[in-house]
C-alpha cells in the first residue's frame, strides 16, 4: 500500500479531530437538560414562590399570635373564636410553606416543619408539661407548633368546656409559649431568606447539594407526605400498621383536615408549574421537563394523573371530619390514597431519571 506523506497524514488527523470535536460540541451544547436555564427557574421559585409564601405565613402568624394574646388576656367565646380564626388561616398558608425545609428552614434543632407542622401532637405530654410548669426549655417536637395550638383551642367538646380549661394559668402561658415561639421561628426564616436568595439562586447545578437538587426532593417529600402521613398513617396503609388510625388525622381536633389536604396539594401543583403565590405562571418543573428528551410526554401523563387525583380529592366533603369518614366511608378515603400512590412514579421516579437528578431520602414505603 502506497504511504501518504507524512504532512498529509498529519493534516488528515487534524481535520478528523475538528470534525468529531466539532460534532461533540454540537452534542453537548445542544442537549435541552444543558441549555435549561435553571437559574431562571431558581429565582422564579425563589421570588414568586418561597419568599412571598413565608411573608404570607409570617403575616398570618404574627395575627394569630396577637389573637392568642388577647384571647389568653381575656377568655371569652369571641376571643377564642377570633383565636380559632387566626389559626386557620395560618394553618392554610403554611400549607404553602411547609415544603421548604432548607437554608434558613433548616437548623440545628430541626427543620421548620419539625418545630411548626408535626402531627399528631402528644396530648398527655403537652398536659404534664401544663401540669408540671417545665415546659419552657423542654418542646418536644410533637408538643409545639400549629398542632399543639390547634389542640388548645379545639380540644374539648363545646367552647364553653375549652374556656373551662383556659382558668388554668399554666395553660394560658403554655399557648402563649408555643405561640411566640412559632412566631420567632417563622420570623427567623424570613429574615434567613433576605440573604439566603442570593446563594440559592447562585448554585445552578444539578449535583447532590445543589439547589435543583434539593428543591426537587423538598418537592417530592412534601407530595409524599400527603400520602404518606395525611392519608397513609390515618388509613392504616403505613409499614408496621394491622389496622387504622382516624385519630391520627391531621388537624384531628378542629376537623378540618380535608381543607388542608386540598390546599396542601395545590401548593404542590403550584410549585411543580412554578405558579406564584401571585398567580403569575413562572418557569417550574414543567418548563425543566419539556426541555428534555420524552419530557412532554410524561408531563401529559403526569397531568392525567393529577386530574383522576384532584377528581378524588374533590369527591370527600371539604366539611366532612377526616378521621369520620375513615371510619364511615373507607374506601372512598382509600380510593385517594390509591391515586396518590399510582401518582408517585411521575412526580419522583419518571422526573429524578429524565432530569438526571437523585433522589437523596427514603420514604420508607419502596416507592
Amino acid at each position: 500500500m502506497k504511504r501518504l506523506p507524512l504532512k498529509l497524514t498529519v493534516l488528515a488527523a487534524c481535520l478528523a479531530l475538528a470534525f468529531v470535536s466539532f460534532n461533540c460540541k454540537d452534542t453537548l451544547t445542544d442537549t435541552p437538560s444543558n441549555t435549561f436555564n435553571r437559574k431562571a427557574m431558581l429565582e422564579n421559585v425563589a421570588d414568586n414562590i418561597i419568599i412571598p409564601s413565608f411573608a404570607e405565613l409570617q403575616t398570618k402568624v404574627n395575627a394569630l399570635n396577637s389573637a392568642v394574646s388577647a384571647f389568653v388576656q381575656v377568655p371569652n367565646e369571641t376571643t377564642l373564636q377570633s383565636a380559632r380564626a387566626a389559626w386557620e388561616e395560618a394553618y392554610l398558608s403554611w400549607q404553602y410553606a411547609n415544603g421548604f425545609n432548607f437554608g434558613p428552614a433548616q437548623t440545628s434543632i430541626g427543620t421548620l416543619f419539625q418545630r411548626a407542622g408535626v402531627f399528631p401532637v402528644n396530648a398527655s405530654q403537652i398536659e404534664n408539661f401544663i401540669a408540671s410548669r417545665t415546659f419552657n426549655n423542654d418542646l418536644s417536637r410533637d408538643t409545639r407548633g400549629f398542632n399543639a395550638i390547634e389542640y388548645l383551642l379545639y380540644d374539648a367538646v363545646s367552647v364553653s368546656e375549652v374556656l373551662g380549661k383556659f382558668s388554668n394559668q399554666n395553660r394560658r402561658d403554655y399557648l402563649l409559649t408555643i405561640t411566640a415561639e412559632l412566631k420567632s421561628t417563622v420570623d427567623a426564616v424570613v429574615s434567613g431568606w433576605q440573604s439566603y436568595r442570593a446563594e440559592f439562586v447562585a448554585n445552578v447545578g444539578t449535583d447532590i447539594g445543589s439547589s435543583t437538587s434539593i428543591l426537587f426532593n423538598e418537592f417530592v417529600m412534601n407530595f409524599e407526605s400527603i400520602k404518606n402521613f395525611k392519608l397513609g398513617v390515618p388509613l392504616g396503609r403505613r409499614p408496621g400498621q394491622t389496622q387504622p388510625e382516624p385519630a391520627r388525622v391531621e388537624a384531628f381536633y378542629s376537623g378540618k383536615s380535608i381543607r388542608f389536604m386540598r390546599e396542601h396539594l395545590k401548593a404542590v401543583e403550584e410549585l411543580y408549574y412554578g405558579i406564584g403565590r401571585n398567580g403569575v405562571d413562572g418557569v417550574g418543573f414543567v418548563e425543566y421537563l419539556r426541555s428534555v428528551p420524552s419530557g412532554n410526554e410524561l408531563i401529559a401523563q403526569t397531568e392525567a394523573q393529577l386530574a383522576v387525583v384532584k377528581q378524588r380529592m374533590n369527591a370527600l366533603p371539604v366539611d366532612a371530619r377526616l378521621s369520620e369518614l375513615i371510619v364511615t366511608n373507607f374506601a372512598q378515603v382509600d380510593a385517594l390514597h390509591t391515586e396518590l400512590q399510582r401518582h408517585t412514579r411521575f412526580f419522583k421516579s419518571e422526573m429524578a431519571s429524565l432530569l438526571s437528578l437523585s433522589i437523596t431520602f427514603s420514604s420508607g414505603d419502596g416507592d
